[in-house]
């Protein structure tokens, strides 16, 4: 086996985030999903749009995200997504590079437009979010560079980018091209609704050994098994995926992976901005610990350490030193 060119290689959706601050009333008069994530089209994401409080725009995307918090650590990544060729394309485009993440994957001519996610943040930090996938959904499987997705020691997936059919099988054949490479799989399950939709395609490649990291979090955990007791949960999917881990939000993470688990409080925050791209960062923390050989309390502690950051502002993306933070607080 060749030795990998990058840590983790991420596939998910190329969408920038548009964030903005509102009342509780706002929620309620624009009949939103409070606290969670719906897929909305075009017409509905520009009528949202015209009703936001003043925004601010910062690429997103859930595995982009996660790639930002790994290369900030150190790590070497490379993402695949789709954008279009109009101006939230290129400003994606600039904001992966500039991270020092390699982004190739061709721009897409014509329409739909690059996507977008519409972020309402209420005054607890807690933010409904309404997504129009745009180009994202058209990442066909011929644009992915096979020795690319050979050459990464991590394949991370996002769960959110099984929705649509044509990412779907592009996530088919780079499962088959990184495992036939020896290389290991990480998946995130995303949100409950995907659950919901794909839960049978997701048991299946449990089943079939091809998930070798899950990332969930409690409500997916329990839509995904069927237990509501999240004990009941993760004893269901314990054996079945090398390494699991579950997020809790305030309530911390636990990580089982060959017999041995792990738990992690949620670090303090002294007043929590905005929590997206918790779990994003979160997950960046966890594979920066487990790509580099660490132990799954190491590896949760990294975690919880990203995630806190994350939600001390607002964005998906970290602001501080991430490398520094962790070094400090892991002593």
């Amino acid at each position: 086996m060749t030795q990998p060119r990058y840590d983790v290689i991420a596939i998910g959706n190329a969408v920038v985030d548009v964030i903005a601050s509102c009342g509780e009333e706002l929620i309620e008069e624009l009949e939103l999903n409070r606290g969670g994530m719906t897929l909305v089209d075009e017409v509905r994401a520009d009528e949202l749009y015209a009703a936001m409080p003043p925004a601010r725009e910062v690429s997103g995307g859930s595995a982009a995200n996660t790639l930002a918090g790994l290369s900030t650590l150190g790590l070497q990544c490379a993402f695949v997504g789709q954008v279009a060729d109009d101006q939230l394309g290129k400003v994606f485009r600039h904001d992966m590079r500039a991270t020092g993440i390699d982004f190739d994957t061709p721009a897409r001519e014509g329409e739909p437009a690059t996507g977008r996610v519409l972020i309402f943040v209420t005054p607890d930090g807690e933010r409904t979010m309404n997504t129009f996938l745009g180009a994202g959904q058209f990442l066909p499987a011929d644009a992915l560079d096979e020795d690319l997705i050979a050459s990464g020691a991590i394949l991370y997936l996002e769960g959110y980018l099984w929705d649509p059919e044509e990412p779907r099988r592009a996530m088919r054949r780079a499962i088959d091209v990184a495992r036939k490479a020896g290389r290991k799989v990480a998946f995130t399950a995303s949100e409950s609704f995907v659950i919901e939709r794909h839960g049978d395609d997701f048991r299946q490649m449990i089943d079939d050994g091809v998930i070798d990291i899950l990332f969930v979090n409690e409500h997916e955990l329990a839509t995904l098994t069927g237990e509501e007791d999240f004990e009941a949960g993760v004893a269901a999917l314990t054996g079945k995926v090398p390494v699991l881990v579950a997020t809790r939000s305030e309530k911390g993470a636990i990580a089982v992976a060959h017999g041995e688990r792990a738990e992690v409080a949620a670090e303090p925050v002294a007043k929590v901005v905005d929590t997206t791209g918790a779990g994003d960062q979160f997950a960046a923390g966890f594979l920066s610990g487990h790509a580099r050989g660490e132990g799954l309390a190491a590896s949760l502690k990294r975690g919880a350490i990203a995630a806190s950051e994350v939600i001390s502002h607002y964005g998906p993306r970290p602001e501080a030193d991430l490398q520094a933070l962790i070094a400090e607080k892991l002593g």
